[in-house]
């Protein structure tokens, strides 16, 4: 490995001056594609939605050429260029924003989503087209790499039911609510920013309680039994195991 100082030594901090107690939590959409628990909002830059005219355009006419010819050759590559430059796009979007996160903050959270099992319902082509897999492991690979920390907190939680201010459960409630009254403090919350500081609350609980001690008081630590050290000769102390029967002592013991 390099020195430290060396050009290719891995680097330990992130450029820019963000505060060492930062902590944010990532509450992820398709209306909006991220919004932070400090109030900061990423609009869905849609990239596969915007090309697709062009992808379909080049698609329409490789199905017109014949099979085989040079022509259909030449589409293909068009069609393959056309949607690698989507690819490109997205994975520049992702790296830019990821980078400005973890430049900003030491500590990050973010909810296991269901990517596969929303990949599969009808926002399928969104969901695709968001990344939401890719931005997760740009995070946690840049996390890494600057010594950040990156917190999973588990999809049952219910972010988006609870009072972020009291508390209150108020129970599920339709994707088309995105502003909803606490019945219990009267707080008027937007949806997307109360579930990311409950998930930040969430977060930050786990972090306090992972570092090795038990999480209720007067529970001790589990610690793995040492081995028991037994004889070389097989009768040698207790082997749980039959006498043999008469006659059966010249048999070989398997």
């Amino acid at each position: 490995m390099p020195p430290p100082g060396h050009p290719a030594a891995p680097r330990t901090t992130a450029p820019g001056d963000g505060s060492p107690d930062a902590e944010v939590r990532i509450d992820l959409g398709l209306t909006t594609y991220a919004v932070l628990s400090d109030g900061t909002v990423i609009d869905n830059p849609r990239i596969l939605r915007k090309a697709e005219k062009r992808l379909k355009a080049a698609q329409r006419e490789l199905s017109r050429k014949a099979k085989g010819s040079k022509n259909r050759a030449k589409a293909r590559v068009k069609v393959a260029k056309a949607h690698a430059k989507v690819a490109d796009t997205r994975k520049d979007w992702l790296h830019k924003r990821t980078t400005r996160i973890i430049r900003e903050n030491q500590a990050i959270y973010l909810e296991d989503l269901n990517v596969r099992g929303l990949g599969r319902g009808r926002l399928a082509k969104s969901v695709h087209d968001a990344g939401w897999f890719t931005f997760r492991r740009m995070l946690e690979e840049k996390a890494l790499h600057y010594g950040r920390c990156v917190g999973i907190v588990h999809r049952s939680f219910p972010s988006s039911q609870l009072c972020s201010d009291c508390g209150h459960h108020e129970g599920p409630k339709p994707l088309a609510v995105r502003t909803w009254v606490c019945g219990a403090c009267g707080v008027l919350h937007d949806r997307d920013l109360n579930a990311a500081r409950n998930i930040l609350a969430a977060g930050q609980a786990d972090r306090l309680n992972a570092p090795g001690g038990p999480v209720r008081p007067g529970v001790a630590i589990p610690r793995r039994a040492r081995p028991v050290e037994r004889g070389t000769h097989r009768n040698a102390g207790d082997t749980g195991r039959k006498p043999r029967a008469d006659g059966a002592a010249e048999i070989p013991a398997l």
